[in-house]
């Protein structure tokens, strides 16, 4: 059973971590530099972040036998993406650190509760009602107009999980397109840029986050992301404020992204949050003092965080698909920094690694 409070976990220890993707390899990569262990536990086999860790324990979420073992083998437990069951979460949390905590999780993984909470602490996001039958859908359109759109409240990322509804004749086939779940409509908000902050916070309450970036998307998918955002240093220090408040609100311990959309008035919108190191924030590994990853080790493990400072602008591209058959050309310009995350099956749609272009920094 774990102690009442923690104490430092020192270099040597092991890190559990929840998921095998591309996000717990680099997780891995940054705890090894710091003469940390990882163990990963996954429920697929040959997984990215496996490739580069200590041990893996490829099981069910559901196993709590594979559960418990894990636990015993390791010294504090992170999670490389959200939507992982709560359950075993939860079990996990008995047993051993959890870090960020089940609570964290519980507001991240559910858009309707994240969006009540950011509107509970003062954080505006835009507005919303909450869809449990196809006539409240209805009376949702009646009530934020078009077009709006329409998501799941769990398990939607890249797009996925949501319907746009542009005019009245997309109503009505909608809540089936989304399998009679339980949804969110959101009022479609004309915006002009979409921003990330991501933040990191211990356990004493030290709080550091990196300055805003902005966001491409094609397909629904992250394809650039540039640093610095082009937005004014009011917009800039307004998205800070925000990030830093929503982690301190959440009591985090670790890393947390927050997306939002920088509106045609000038408003600063939450769009949603993500309680782990985020592709938005993949620049700072090459264009950082600390990266995020290396803030999320420090913060789980109790040491004091790193700088945030740039030390140079930065354009991270994505590999997505067959975009990964070019990474040789990146190998050639000397300011490009590659990396692959071992996937062994390009699909389309599929991050199989990105690209960071470093330019002279700009204050």
């Amino acid at each position: 059973m774990k102690a009442d409070n923690i104490a430092i976990i020192k270099p040597g220890s092991v890190i559990g971590i929840l998921g095998g993707g591309q996000l717990g390899r680099m997780i891995s990569i940054a705890a090894a530099r710091l003469g940390y262990r990882c163990h990963i536990f996954s429920d697929v086999t040959d997984s990215p972040a496996g490739q580069v860790s200590d041990a893996v324990t490829v099981a069910s979420y559901s196993n709590l036998e594979s559960l418990r073992s894990f636990a015993e083998s390791v010294d504090v437990v992170t999670m490389e993406f959200e939507n992982i069951p709560e359950e075993p979460v939860l079990y996990l949390d008995q047993l051993t650190f959890v870090r960020p905590s089940p609570k964290v999780l519980s507001v991240a993984q559910d858009r309707l509760v994240e969006k009540n909470f950011m509107n509970s602490i003062g954080v505006e996001t835009t507005p919303y009602v909450a869809i449990h039958t196809a006539s409240d859908l209805v009376d949702g359109v009646s009530k934020l107009g078009l077009p709006s759109v329409l998501k799941t409240t769990r398990l939607g990322y890249d797009g996925k999980g949501q319907v746009r509804l542009q005019d009245a004749s997309d109503i009505g086939g909608a809540f089936t397109k989304l399998r009679e779940q339980q949804g969110i409509l959101e009022q479609w908000v004309p915006f002009t840029l979409e921003i990330s902050v991501i933040v990191a916070r211990s356990s004493d309450g030290e709080i550091i986050s990196y300055g805003p970036a902005e966001n491409r998307h094609v397909n629904h998918i992250l394809d650039t992301t540039i640093v610095p955002a082009r937005i004014s240093q009011g917009v800039a220090s307004k998205a800070e404020r925000i990030a830093r408040k929503v982690a301190e609100k959440l009591n985090l311990v670790g890393l947390l992204a927050v997306e939002m959309f920088v509106a045609k008035d000038g408003k600063v919108l939450v769009n949603e949050i993500a309680p782990r190191p985020h592709n938005s924030g993949h620049w700072t590994i090459d264009a950082c003092k600390v990266c995020q990853f290396q803030q999320l080790i420090r913060a789980i493990c109790g040491l004091p965080l790193g700088s945030p400072e740039r030390l140079f602008d930065a354009e991270m591209k994505n590999l997505i698909g067959d975009d990964v058959k070019r990474w040789a050309d990146s190998i050639i310009n000397p300011d490009t920094r590659l990396h692959l995350y071992g996937k062994s099956e390009i699909r389309p749609g599929r991050k199989m690694g990105h690209v960071t272009h470093l330019k002279p920094l700009t204050k």
